[in-house]
């Protein structure tokens, strides 16, 4: 993907956006195409392609072909999946062609990966021999790895050459590559042995050899890395790029740090789709249809209002401690809330520092037992203002207690159960984030019930 040079200032860029959609949208219903393509010119390609995503279906290819073909390609990048689909179902053969034959490897494939596979047959066949060998390449490895990421646009250079030498060739390789911060150092047989940046090229004597000042310690992750670990080795190592190479550790790619940015952005929406009880598939949620969004939000709905069944059960059995001492029932929602959010604060914490690898070193049964003081700690907390409150309003000290006492019993069993179910989950390989929020108060909910009527017919003798 090429740098932009464009610049505007910083303050300005919400409302340009606002003002390119809304002035575009007039030029194009006034048929004033000269006036749209002068509107464009100035602006960023991601500008560009948010104010064409904002546009009706029919306009999209219309404003598209405005573009000269450099800033069309760029602009073809950064648009929604659904918008590209419906750009290459408008264009001829030959316009369809020559973006997708232009588009970065990386990016061609994850558009290929939306693409129903006829098409990708078909466009993948008519993709000049060097593009085809390079898209069939990533589209071998699995969704989801650094293979699939990565793009084999890198310059790599060999250890005997100098510094200006090398100079030359980045000079003459620069135009075609995609990455150009690094160079990747390699021997006769694409074996990576170091990596050099830049500015130690630049500031490094003309006669140097690259093997004189190159780094032998070199960060890099295989073709069958997940994508998260290439997110967090690029994030814990502060770097622009990270090289992907093979069993054999010959270089094949790299992956830049624009894409793990792409790749936090989903896996953070991923998580917080699932701790939301929501099923995510990467696409758009609000581009959706309400036949979509339904069946997405059902399954996990339908699970919660089975196992909510249960606390309806579980009151049905304690009908008689309720009927004795029909103040208990007022407190129920109060506990099972306290409870809940409890419970959901312990699991976010720990599902969080699973993902960023913050709880990586550290026992399960210390973070456990931490999460269990702190639930002790809150719930003592609460149980004597509960106390306090009941006997102050009501005058009943033994109901008031036994809130109280039920209180602190929930708070630390929700902090525990909170904490040690996404732990589990993790062992047993699953996404710790699929114990959710919603999970968690509704398994802290079951509990609660029976902790607080057991104790109260125990305090109050019913």
């Amino acid at each position: 993907m090429t740098e932009n040079t464009t610049t505007l200032p910083t303050g300005s860029r919400s409302e340009l956006r606002d003002l390119v959609r809304t002035q575009l949208q007039i030029l194009l219903e006034e048929k004033n195409f000269e006036g749209a393509k002068a509107l464009l010119i100035p602006v960023q390609p991601v500008d560009i392609a948010e104010a064409i995503s904002g546009l009706p279906e029919a306009m999209q290819a219309i404003a598209f072909r405005l573009l000269n073909k450099a800033k069309a390609i760029e602009v073809y990048e950064h648009l929604d999946v659904e918008v590209q689909q419906s750009l290459l179902e408008r264009f001829k053969a030959d316009e369809a062609l020559e973006i997708i034959d232009s588009m970065s490897p990386d990016d061609r494939a994850r558009l290929f990966d939306e693409l129903p596979p006829k098409v990708v047959r078909r466009l993948v066949g008519q993709l000049s021999p060097e593009e085809r060998q390079s898209t069939s390449l990533l589209l071998g490895y699995r969704p989801d790895t650094a293979g699939r990421l990565m793009t084999p646009e890198y310059i790599a250079i060999k250890e005997n050459l100098t510094a200006a030498q090398a100079q030359e060739r980045i000079r003459s390789l620069a135009g075609s590559v995609e990455v150009s911060y690094y160079v990747y150092v390699v021997d006769a047989a694409k074996k990576l042995i170091g990596t050099l940046s830049l500015k130690d090229l630049i500031v490094a004597s003309p006669e140097q050899t690259i093997g004189e000042i190159m780094t032998r310690d070199v960060v890099y992750a295989y073709t069958d890395t997940d994508r998260e670990e290439v997110a967090r080795l690029i994030q814990r190592y502060d770097l622009l790029a990270l090289p992907i190479v093979d069993r054999d550790e010959n270089l094949l790619g790299v992956v830049t740090v624009d894409d793990v940015i792409d790749i936090l952005q989903e896996e953070a929406t991923e998580d917080i789709y699932t701790m939301g009880a929501l099923q995510s598939d990467g696409d758009n949620y609000f581009q959706k249809s309400l036949f979509e969004i339904a069946k997405k939000r059902t399954p996990w709905l339908l699970i919660l209002l089975i196992t909510n069944s249960i606390t309806v059960i579980i009151l049905s059995q304690y009908e008689e401690v309720l009927d004795e001492v029909v103040a208990l029932a007022f407190f129920t929602p109060l506990l099972i809330d306290a409870g809940g959010n409890v419970g959901a604060q312990s699991s976010t914490v720990v599902i969080r520092g699973l993902s960023t690898d913050e709880l990586r070193g550290k026992k399960p049964f210390s973070v456990i037992f931490r999460e269990l003081m702190t639930g002790g700690l809150l719930g003592l907390i609460l149980g004597i203002l509960v106390i306090v409150a009941v006997f102050l309003f009501l005058g009943q000290g033994e109901i008031g207690i036994t809130v109280g006492l039920s209180l602190l019993s929930i708070t630390i069993i929700a902090a525990t159960t909170g904490a040690a179910l996404p732990f589990l989950f993790h062992s047993w390989g699953f996404d710790p984030a699929l114990m959710s929020a919603p999970f968690i108060t509704t398994v802290v909910d079951i509990l609660g019930i029976l902790i607080y009527l057991n104790i109260a017919r125990f305090l109050l003798r019913v």
